[in-house]
């Protein structure tokens, strides 16, 4: 006795093994497609979520400065890919609760739009500096901006009243 094509003896049906072949080649080509796309979008989620760490940082800087009544310093090293936050203080230990971080592999950060007065340095490094207060420095930049392998980048812009930094997209 023989069973129609694709049904057992309990009468369920199956798959062929050529229809598996087809499914599976068809989720391939898929894959294929999609892969590229997505690579992309992920590079971007990295570029938005150091871009939104930064501004956390800034955030960060700005509450110490206001808290504890002493000038904050976030310096960047575009050169090592790091930026860092320490407090302005005179004591003989630095500041305990400085803080260094490193950029994504993928991620470039540069300092652009110099301030008004002289450029605010730490150890010939630019930096934001943000008095007790918890406003910028004049000497601190306008801008700072990050660059992924892609060319897409994220501008860090001072805010009009001088109490911080946006993010908006960079054109190029």
């Amino acid at each position: 006795m023989t069973l129609p094509t694709g049904q057992n003896k309990t009468g369920r049906r199956g798959f062929t093994l050529i229809e598996l072949i087809l499914v599976l080649s068809l989720l391939v080509i898929i894959t294929s497609i999609t892969l590229p796309p997505m690579a992309k979008f992920i590079r971007g989620r990295a570029l938005d979520t150091e871009a939104r760490r930064l501004i956390s940082f800034i955030h960060v800087a700005q509450s110490r400065a206001v808290s504890e009544g002493t000038p904050m310093v976030l310096w960047i090293n575009s050169q090592a890919g790091t930026y860092g936050l320490l407090a302005e203080t005179s004591s003989q230990t630095g500041d305990p609760q400085a803080e260094t971080l490193t950029l994504d592999s993928t991620l470039k950060i540069a300092v652009l739009n110099t301030g008004v007065g002289a450029q605010t340095l730490f150890n010939n490094l630019p930096a934001i500096r943000f008095q007790a207060d918890g406003t910028v420095d004049e000497g601190s930049p306008q801008a700072v901006k990050l660059v992924d392998v892609d060319g897409f980048s994220r501008l860090l812009t001072e805010t009009r009243l001088r109490n911080g930094y946006e993010v908006t997209t960079a054109n190029q």
